[in-house]
This record gives structure tokens, sequence and C-alpha cells, in this order.
């Protein structure tokens, strides 16, 4: 059956012969062919399979096999299990796929600035998705929704404005991945997280931080800031009506007269021409005036208590109405309280409160800081721009010379009253026709008196801004860029401060001041608030500067008589106007009648005759 490779004569001729002495000595009986050898080897395996499985079976104990068949369940209503096992109920299920790259271990929060390895082990399931939390709501809830395909604009279609490369299975879709604002989903530290958290919130660091990316900040990872309301909505306060910006933005009321002077009344001194020479290399301090500022609300003035009796139906006055024209470009929470009795409307400000104070970069990109210790607060900031702003207007004049007075004295100031020196400024109580039989009365402010040559008077209003801070505040050194590039240094201001020269321009429209003028002040040392230099001034026609900064005059007049027509619809009683802290509009409230009514006030009240704030002759009659 096999063939011998060799015969025994050959074997032992090879023995004999030696014909090499490496030649392998090789017993006949295992000389094959190579299929024969196989052959055997598979032969031998055979037998001890074999012969060890014959020994196994005597070992085992004999058992009779039997078939045990599975629990089926029927779904009558459908395909698949009906219910969940038992082993696999309350068990989170992880989506997966076979080709995930393994490679990346415990990313627990699925965060990362690093693009490196945006891709290399990212899952094609959305990781992590089976602990998210859904809201399941009611039916009561459910609406339409408008699914039809929205045309992009030009600059999305391109391959650039496509996030995160290539595309992943189950991307986007059930269980699909789900991407972070910035297209970030890598793994990172909870300790870089929480230091990249703290240095967003730090405009110092995060200004360090974009530079580190070539100056480009993402402004998906900017967190928006939540501020707070200037006055806490209480449960009784009745919600009336939300205006929003946009609606404001379209109105106009083009067919405002020139007002009508009604009562002239204050002492003005004239302005310092001197402090027009002054530059950054002439700079000069500022210094500390003593002198009493009076911010009296409407219904408190006693001049508008006595035109209430024959002229007009709204009353306010002109920080009030500033406040009011320009609210589209607010971002600070205020409010404003309005009285309404019979046909007349007053508008006032609360007492003790920040209504009176100067905000500082309010509309900036970067606004300041809400951190309450900190020396450039929002709050902080404004104590000191107001501190700068009534020192300046003061120091700018001609102290010790003759008064222009007008012929009514300063209303505020009663003849006994020896507290302090009175401010320079004068009063003028205005009337406007609106239309439709609103007249609004008004009280404005001048600041200064100027005489020119040819002997006329110029009045003033007069303004002050401020730097804190050229590294947080835009960027401009007003010390480098003031003398040579003032029109840069503006253009700053009114990016950063648009809201407080919006409103100071109207100001200065409403009283009729001939010029505004602007006073650049800074502080000496950047970490101390209480020392500062002044470095140049400017001045501009209230005109002028209002088709300068944008500012339309009949838009602002028609969001005033929006307003008045909104309230006059209501009855009579007691309402609040109040600028939401965080999104662009303001809410008509209608609240109690003694709100912010104090015991203390009434006490005063009781003493002085007087119940009410309203002159009593306008009050409804009691039942």
């Amino acid at each position: 059956m096999m063939n011998w490779r060799l015969t025994h004569n050959a074997y032992y001729h090879q023995l004999a012969t030696r014909e090499s002495r490496h030649s392998l000595f090789i017993p006949p009986v295992f000389c094959f062919r190579g299929r024969d050898y196989l052959r055997v080897l598979i032969l031998v395996v055979c037998i001890h399979i074999s012969y060890y499985c014959f020994q196994y079976s005597f070992a085992m104990p004999e058992e009779v096999p039997h078939f045990i068949p599975p629990e089926i369940q029927n779904n009558p209503f459908g395909w698949g299990p009906c219910e969940m096992p038992d082993q696999f109920k309350d068990m989170p299920y992880q989506p997966f796929s076979k080709g995930d790259r393994i490679g990346k271990i415990s990313d627990w929060t699925g965060l990362s600035q690093d693009k490196k390895y945006l891709n290399k082990y990212q899952s094609q399931f959305g990781g992590g998705t089976q602990y998210t939390y859904y809201h399941e709501e009611d039916e009561n809830t459910f609406h339409l929704v408008d699914t039809t395909r929205v045309q992009k604009p030009p600059y999305q279609r391109g391959r650039h404005f496509r996030q995160g490369g290539r595309m992943m299975r189950g991307q986007g879709g059930r269980g699909g991945i789900s991407r972070l604002p910035g297209g970030s989903n890598q793994f990172q530290s909870l300790g870089k997280l929480n230091k990249l958290q703290r240095d967003r919130k730090n405009p110092n660091a995060r200004r360090g931080w974009n530079n580190k990316q070539g100056g480009r900040s993402n402004k998906n990872n900017m967190q928006m800031k939540s501020r707070d309301a200037s006055v806490t909505v209480r449960a009784d306060w009745n919600t009336i009506e939300e205006m929003d910006f946009v609606r404001f933005s379209k109105l106009s009321l083009p067919t405002v007269k020139d007002p009508e002077d009604l009562v002239c009344c204050g002492s003005l001194e004239y302005y310092d021409k001197s402090y027009d020479r002054i530059n950054v290399k002439n700079e000069k301090p500022l210094q500390r005036v003593d002198r009493l500022f009076h911010t009296v609300t409407t219904t408190d003035d006693p001049i508008i208590r006595k035109l209430v009796k024959t002229v007009g139906n709204v009353y306010a006055t002109d920080a009030i109405l500033a406040c009011l024209m320009c609210c589209t470009r607010s971002n600070y929470s205020w409010d404003i309280v309005i009285e309404k009795v019979g046909d007349k409307l007053f508008f006032d400000k609360r007492d003790n409160t920040e209504f009176d104070l100067l905000t500082v970069n309010e509309t900036a990109v970067e606004p300041p800081s809400e951190e309450a210790n900190s020396l450039n607060s929002p709050r902080n900031l404004a104590l000191e721009a107001t501190f700068i702003n009534h020192n300046f207007s003061q120091q700018v004049l001609k102290t010790g010379e003759a008064r222009y007075k007008f012929e009514e004295p300063n209303p505020f100031v009663s003849d006994d009253e020896t507290d302090g020196e009175v401010a320079s400024v004068a009063y003028r109580y205005r009337k406007w026709d609106l239309d439709n039989g609103i007249v609004l009365v008004a009280r404005c402010e001048h600041d200064s008196v100027l005489q020119v040559p040819n002997g006329d008077l110029q009045f003033l209003t007069i303004k002050a801004l401020n730097e804190w801070d050229s590294k947080l505040s835009g960027g401009v050194d007003w010390r480098h860029k003031l003398d040579v590039q003032r029109g840069g240094v503006l253009a700053t201001e009114l990016r950063n401060n648009a809201c407080k020269l919006a409103k100071w321009t109207v100001q200065a429209l409403l009283a009729g001041s001939d010029y505004i003028k602007f006073g650049y002040v800074s502080r000496v040392q950047v970490r101390d608030s209480s020392k500062h230099v002044i470095l140049g001034t400017q001045q501009y026609k209230p005109t002028e500067f209002a088709t300068q900064i944008n500012l339309n005059m009949d838009n602002a007049w028609g969001i005033l008589r929006c307003i008045i027509d909104l309230c006059m619809k209501q009855k009579d009683g007691k309402y609040l106007i109040m600028k939401d802290p965080n999104k662009p509009l303001i809410r008509l409230y209608d609240i109690p009648d003694n709100t912010f009514d104090s015991d203390n006030d009434e006490n005063e009240d009781e003493e002085n005759g007087e119940k009410s704030t309203i002159p009593a002759e306008l009050l409804p009659p009691n039942p």
C-alpha cells in the first residue's frame, strides 16, 4: 500500500558508501512520500481520539438526552417581543457601533477645545445619551411645527460652514451624536473646564485667552449674562402689555411742533473758556466741588403742581422722557411709575433708586463684570461716573462772579435752607402739543450759559465722559489717542455708551440748549477711582450730534406717544413700566395704589397736611 523510498539494499548501500557526511539517517520504515506521511499522521490522531472517547463514555453516568422548548411570547398586535425580560429591566442601554475605534476611555464631560483629535475616537452613536433627561409634555401643549425648508443665506452654503469634518453614521438622528456649541465634542479634564469657565467670566483672562487663539473668540462659548431687574415683580401685579423694541423702531411722529416756554427759573454761572484749551499734555486735575444737586421727581415739583391746574395732561421731567424715548438703546433694567388721575398722566421715578446714576459701558460688547466687590463693577462705575459728571459740570464754570438769573428763583431752594451751596442749574418748564388732545409739560435743565462776542447768550448742557480702564473698555488709551484721534475716541464711546449719549442728547434738545459740551476725564491711576484728571473738552450742537449718533427724534416722539396712548386707555390707578433685564422689551404692570409707599413718607405727608404726592384737587372724589 505504501511506496518505500529506499529499499533495504539501498539502505545498506548508503551506510557502506557514506556519500555525504551530512546525509540524514532515516530508517526505512519512516521514509514515505509527502502524501503518505500525512495519511499516517491522520490515522494516528484518529486512533488516539477514539481511545479517549471510549474511556470517557465509561466514566460518565448514563443520561437520557431531552429537548427543552423555549418560552415563546406571542404578540397579537404586532411583531417583536411583548415585554422586557426581567434581567434587562431598568438597565441603561448604551448604543454602540462595532466599527468604533477603541482608544478614548471615560469621557465624562464630552467637552474639549482641542480639535486635533476631533474624529479620531469619536463615537458614531452619541455617547452618554442614555442618561439624558427628556421632559414629557402633555398633549395640551401640542402645536404644529412648520417643516418648510428654510433657504440658507449664501454665506452658509459653502463647505467651510459645515461643522465637524466627516459625517458619521447615526449623527443627528435618534441616538445620534449631539454636538456642543462650537462643535466641540472631545475629552477635557474637569479642572481645565472649571478654569475656562472662570476665565470666560473674567474680562482680563478672556482677553488673554482670545489672544492665544489668534485674536478670534468663539461667540458660541460666551455665556449670556443674566441681569437683575430694577424692581422685584410681585404676585399681585398684573401684566397689561409687552412692547418689544422691534415695534418701537418702526414708530414715527413727525408732526411735533416747537415747544412753548411756560416758566423759567434758577440761575446759571458762565462757562470758563480756558477749559477748551486743555489737552493731554496740559491736563488739569478734577476738583471736588461741594454743591447740592436736586433730583426731584415730577409729582414733588411745586411748579408742576401749579401748572397741573391750567396746562397740559401729561407731566414728566426731561430725564424720565429721555429714558422712555431712548429705551430701544438700553440694556440695563429700569422702571418708571405712572399715575393716572382722570385724563391726566404723571410719570415719576421711585425714591432711593439708581435711576439718576449714569451707566458705564452699558452697550459694550463686554460690559463690566458683575462682581459686587470689584472696583469696576457696574454699580461702582455708575457712582464714579455720576461723581465725575457733577464735579466737572461745576468746575468748568466761573465761580465767584455774578450769575445769569431767570425770572423765577430755584423752586427747590427755600429761604431758610443753609445746608450748602446750590449747583448752577436753570429749569425750563416747556409745553409740547402731541396732537389728539395730548399736551406734554416737562421740566428741562440747563447747566451753564456762554456769552458770545456779539453779546448773545448761549445755553449749555455740560456732561463728562470718563475713562476707567482702557484695556477693559475698548482698548483705546485716551492719553495716546485723544489729541491725535479724538474722533476714534468718541466713536468708541458711542459704541460702549450709546444709550447714555442718546439720553444726554435728548435732554439737550428738550431743554433747547445751544451746545452740548463733553469733557474727557480719566483716572490718575487705573486702580484708584478717587483721583481724576481732565484731558480735554469737545462741543457739538445737539441737532448735529443727534444726526451723528443716528438719533431720530421723530422715532423718539413716536415711542413716547405710543406709551402715552397705551396708558390713557387704562383706568385710573398706579402703573409701572419696567425694562426687562435680559430681553429687548418693556412691560406695563398694573400695581396696587399703595405700592412703594413707605411708612416714613406717610408720616411726613400727614405732618405737612398732605396725604398723596398728587395734588388733592386732581384725586377722584371719595365714594
